[in-house]
């Protein structure tokens, strides 16, 4: 099944001050994020992002906060979203189906987060290419996990194109031309 730009929303989950540093790779996950933050918000997608502890782990971080919604800020202490019933209700109110996640860590917080979407009755998709981990064997571990209980990995640029759906638009010439080069 295919991301469709009016059934999903964009969640990012934790990508916060204190713990980005310690993230594998991490400059690409956050360039990689940013890119799909952009993307999203040429298409009207919503967008939520949620902190975890953020007293302790700081704010999401600088890069990427002039692109997140005010309204669509959560503060969570259950490692899911989908536990949190603060988090959950915001997600809902969104009515959107479909739930394109990024963010960190993936085998922790993201993946609880997808798994009580999907439980939830969402259709739950990982950008692979826009989420971490500290150890970079846990998220292999966590995308193979995710994908086996029915949750689908995907690119930051299948999401794009699959939102997109056609060229030819003012949206499509935006972003080719300054995203896809």
């Amino acid at each position: 099944m295919l991301i469709n730009a009016d059934q999903s929303c964009l969640l990012v989950v934790d990508i916060q001050g204190k713990l980005v540093p310690a993230v594998y790779d991490n400059e690409t996950m956050v360039k990689h994020s940013k890119w799909l933050l952009e993307v999203a918000h040429i298409l009207d997608i919503p967008v939520l992002t949620s902190e975890q502890y953020p007293q302790g782990l700081g704010p999401t971080i600088d890069e990427l906060q002039h692109l997140l919604p005010k309204q669509g800020k959560m503060d969570k202490v259950h490692f899911s979203c989908a536990k949190d019933q603060g988090c959950l209700n915001a997600i809902n109110s969104t009515d959107r189906q479909q739930v394109v996640i990024i963010g960190m860590e993936a085998h922790v917080c993201v993946m609880q987060t997808a798994f009580g979407l999907k439980d939830a009755g969402k259709e739950v998709y990982i950008v692979a290419d826009a989420v971490g981990s500290r150890n970079p064997d846990d998220k292999a571990l966590a995308l193979t996990r995710m994908r086996e209980y029915g949750i689908h990995i995907v690119s930051r640029e299948m999401v794009a194109f699959e939102w997109m759906e056609k060229s030819g638009t003012d949206e499509f010439r935006k972003i080719s031309m300054e995203y896809l080069r």
